[in-house]
Parts: C-alpha cells; sequence; structure tokens
C-alpha cells in the first residue's frame, strides 16, 4: 500500500504565475506562491500541518469558552481540543478528509458534509473552493444546513503570509481595523478598544517591530463592494481581502521562537461568538451561505 502523506492527498493548481497547493487534510492551503516567491509560510508535505498553518476554521474560528454555548433555547457542549485553556477550538472539520470535487489547471474544489454530533446537533455540507488568476487566489467557502432547524455558524481562514525572507519585525502592516478585542488569560473577549494612538494602530501602516500581536481587529475600513484590505510589505506585497461576511481579522506573529510569517485570519465573527452571540451567522436550512477572500501581490 502506498504511503499517505500526514495531510491526504495534495491538489496542486497554478495560473498566471501563481502557484498554490491544496490538502485532503481539511481543505488547507499548504502552500502559495507568485513567480517561485512564497506569500504563505506552510509545512512540507511529509509532515503534519502545525498552528493551524493554512486551516479552514469551520464551523467556527478560534475559540468557544469551556466548549459550552446555548442556542435557540438548547445548551450545548463541544469536546474541548484546546485542552491546556479548556475550550474548543477552531472548528470540527480541519483534521477531516475532504473529497475532490471538482479540478482544472488553476483551481480546485474539495467537499465535506459534517455530520450531526454532540455539542453541534447540524448536518451541514461545506464546499471549498480555491481559484488562481492573474488577481492572485480567490477562495470560496460554502455551507448548507441540512437540518431542520436554523444552526449557528462562523467561518474562518488560518493563513501565515511571508513578506519576504526573514522574520517579520522588519515588515510594514496595513490594518485598517477602528478597534481590537481585549482578552482575559484565556484569550476569551473581555471587551473591545478604540485602537487609534494605540499601539494596535495598524491604520495608515507602520512596521511590526518585536511587537507580539493575537488580536482580533474590526470595524474594518471597506470599499464600496463590502470589501476590507490587509495590507503586509516587505521586500514584497501581499494583500489580503475580505468579503461583507468577514467582520473581523486575527492578526498573530506566530508561536513562541518563530516570527517568519503573519497569521492574518479572515474571521466573520469574533472569538467565542457562540457563547456570546456577536457576529454569529445563523445558518437556515437548505439556504447556502457562501464567504470569499482572496489574496494576491500588491
Amino acid at each position: 500500500m502506498a504511503d499517505v502523506f500526514p495531510s491526504g492527498d495534495q491538489h496542486e493548481i497554478s495560473a498566471a504565475g501563481y502557484r498554490a497547493v491544496v490538502t485532503e487534510c481539511g481543505a488547507g492551503l499548504r502552500e502559495l506562491s507568485h513567480d517561485g516567491h512564497p506569500l504563505l509560510v506552510g509545512f512540507a508535505e511529509d509532515e503534519q500541518c502545525s498552528w493551524g498553518r493554512g486551516q479552514l476554521l469551520l464551523p467556527w474560528p478560534n475559540r468557544i469558552r469551556d466548549g459550552r454555548y446555548a442556542f435557540d433555547g438548547a445548551e450545548h457542549q463541544l469536546p474541548l481540543t484546546e485542552v491546556a485553556r479548556g475550550h474548543a477550538s477552531h472548528g470540527l472539520t480541519r483534521w477531516e478528509s475532504w473529497t475532490l470535487r471538482e479540478r482544472a489547471a488553476g483551481s480546485v474544489t474539495l467537499g465535506y458534509r459534517l455530520m450531526s454530533r454532540g455539542g453541534y446537533p447540524w448536518t451541514l455540507d461545506l464546499m471549498a473552493a480555491y481559484s488562481l488568476s492573474e488577481a492572485g487566489l480567490a477562495v470560496a467557502v460554502t455551507a448548507v444546513n441540512h437540518g431542520t432547524t436554523p444552526a449557528p455558524y462562523a467561518a474562518g481562514a488560518h493563513p501565515y503570509f511571508t513578506a519576504g525572507p526573514g522574520d517579520l519585525d522588519t515588515w510594514e502592516l496595513w490594518l485598517p481595523g477602528a478597534t481590537a478585542l481585549v482578552t482575559d488569560e484565556r484569550l476569551i473577549p473581555t471587551g473591545e478598544v478604540e485602537v487609534a494612538g494605540t499601539d494596535l494602530d495598524f491604520g495608515t501602516g507602520r512596521v511590526i517591530g518585536e511587537q507580539a500581536l493575537d488580536t482580533a481587529f474590526g470595524g474594518l475600513t471597506r470599499d464600496d463592494d463590502g470589501w476590507a484590505e490587509v495590507r503586509l510589505r516587505g521586500d514584497r506585497e501581499v494583500v489580503l481581502r475580505m468579503d461583507g461576511h468577514h467582520k473581523w481579522v486575527q492578526a498573530f506573529t506566530g508561536p513562541p521562537g518563530r516570527r517568519d510569517g503573519l497569521a492574518l485570519e479572515p474571521m466573520t465573527s469574533p472569538p467565542n461568538a457562540f457563547a456570546s452571540g456577536d457576529d454569529l451567522l445563523v445558518l437556515q436550512p437548505g439556504v447556502p451561505l457562501t464567504v470569499r477572500w482572496t489574496v494576491g501581490i500588491g
């Protein structure tokens, strides 16, 4: 029997100088480059994904405190997957095997049926479509609720971007978020602050320096079509754009001892949204919901 990579089958696509690799495991984005220059800090095909690199986070991103929440009058308890802090973290699909649905030279679509279970008693069909063009990588994630009652839902992704060789201390970040969440020692939000004039103000762009970030930014500036844009500049510029469903972006300077990539995580809802209800999406039975984000060079 042939060996199976830790992230399963590898789906490589390319177009207009861009190249991407999407994995069977979690429909994650393992690699992204332009003209041979990496735009993403990924992982090798013979490695297991670590620190969420490139993973899709469904049906919620970030943390749910104690794994407990109430929805539509019922209490629910999810398995605790972030054991050290006692939370349910980053959804239910990132370690699952996704099925190839469509494939072309510059695009690939994978699907997964999330079955009803303890803590999340709804069945969802999920589709993740990746496509490359001169504009870069476009990602569309669609969810359909096959249950008979509305389902709580949030979508996110966890790419780590690189703007050139070396660490991120010399890179410039433009992040047009007017507010940021304050969190407790378990990284659960306790409030929201205005960032203008503080060390969390990246609205006009500045060098990251030695600053450590693990922060959710809201109040994003948007264009006439409702899209928000984040830019990271070093030897090259990487541009992340998010549609109007994405109310938040998490900036994370990485695990201890590593500063080779900046995680910029598009999120439709903030941490603990299942419990707080903040910006929580609701999937009506049989009604598809698609969220979109893109990555390209500036």
